[in-house]
């Protein structure tokens, strides 16, 4: 079985790219580090980019399968990952459930093709679930803030 691992792309926005500093006045912020998890590579492109453009996100890597997910998270410690719900072998749920069984691991959002008041996540661990459709950078920071409460 082939999987497609990459870590540390060159989708790391350091530099002048948005011309903007929000740092505000409070202590020095650094970028949330994202893995995204999908098994299409059209989406891991997308979901990458819309990374990308969003202030203070960066991705460290992109992985298209659960197990995969496992391997990268314990590698990379990302802050964040973006996990496609409908993935082969373990799926996106039961991924979310082994990276979060300990209480400590990294925030994951959901995401898929389900409208979202009819997927019900609970219980999976997840902090939040997005559509593909709806995911752009507002969600993203959106999903990060409503979870960043409950991290560690």
């Amino acid at each position: 079985m082939s999987h497609t691992m990459t870590y540390g792309q060159p989708h790391s926005r350091r530099g002048p790219s948005t011309g903007e500093d929000h740092s505000g006045g409070e202590a020095a912020v650094t970028d949330v580090r994202v893995l995204v998890v999908d098994d299409q590579e059209p989406f891991r492109r997308a979901m990458a980019a819309v990374v990308e453009e969003t202030d203070g996100f960066v991705v460290v890597g992109s992985v298209a399968c659960g197990e995969d997910s496992l391997t990268a998270a314990a590698e990379l410690a990302p802050d964040l990952v973006l996990m496609d719900v409908n993935l082969p072998g373990i799926d996106g749920i039961e991924a979310t459930r082994r990276l979060r069984s300990n209480g400590h691991g990294p925030v994951v959002v959901l995401l898929s093709t389900y409208d979202e008041d009819e997927f019900e996540f609970e219980g999976s661990g997840a902090a939040a679930y997005v559509t593909k459709a709806a995911f752009g950078p507002e969600r993203l920071a959106e999903a990060w803030s409503a979870a960043e409460p409950d991290r560690g």
